[in-house]
Order: structure tokens, then sequence, then C-alpha cells
């Protein structure tokens, strides 16, 4: 399953048309302890580059965007009990939301792991 990453330190995984959607272990560590998920629900169209979640932390609250445009299919309800889980596995177990894929194509302006990589290590 292809793994990208956005500029705005998003991972999407890519399974057929579906999609999974987080925030990078590098954007959980900046925001430190997660202490709120605002999700989107089902049904909810998203579009690339725009707001798709919130995640608030002790430090702040941040908007989560849309990697690729597409419908939310599935909202992890885990983050609602756990919002840590953010913390704690950022790149698996705390998944923000499963969605279509609009527009394929729209996947290749992402990053690849080591591009991601790269780009963090410039920050």
């Amino acid at each position: 399953m292809p793994r990208y990453f956005t500029d705005e330190h998003e991972w999407i995984d890519v399974a057929g048309d579906i999609a999974t959607v987080g925030i990078t272990d590098y954007a959980q560590s900046q925001l430190g302890d997660i202490v709120f998920v605002e999700l989107p629900a089902p049904g909810t169209a998203v579009e690339k580059g725009k707001d798709a979640a919130v995640v608030e932390s002790v430090k702040a609250a941040s908007d989560v965007y849309a990697p690729i445009s597409g419908e939310v299919t599935e909202a992890n309800a885990a983050l609602e009990e756990d919002p840590a889980l953010v913390n704690t596995s950022p790149e698996a177990d705390g998944w923000f939301f499963k969605m279509t894929i609009g527009d394929a194509s729209e996947l290749d302006g992402l990053m690849d792991e080591a591009a991601y990589k790269e780009f963090v290590a410039s920050l």
C-alpha cells in the first residue's frame, strides 16, 4: 500500500480507491499532548488542501488538511475515546479518517517517504 506525505505533515495510505489519512509523527511531536480531535462525518466531501479535521493539543489547535479530494467514508471513532492515540501511534492506530479517492492524479503532487524525510530534515 503506497504512502504519501504532504508539506503540512499529513500522511495518506492508498488501497485501491480508498485512502486513509492521518498526521505524521513529526506533526504530533510538534503539537505535544493531543487532548481532542474533531473528525469529519462520513459523507463529508473534502477538497485537496482544505480543512478536513481539527486536532487540539495542550499547546495549540491545528487544522488537518485533506491531502486529496474525495468523500469521507469513515472516521476513527477510537480517537473520540482516546485522542492520545495520535501521540502514541500517529502513523497507524491514530489515523483520522478514510475517504474515497476523487481524483487519483492529485496523488502526483505528494511526497514519498524519502522525500518527506528530506523535507523534515530541512526544517
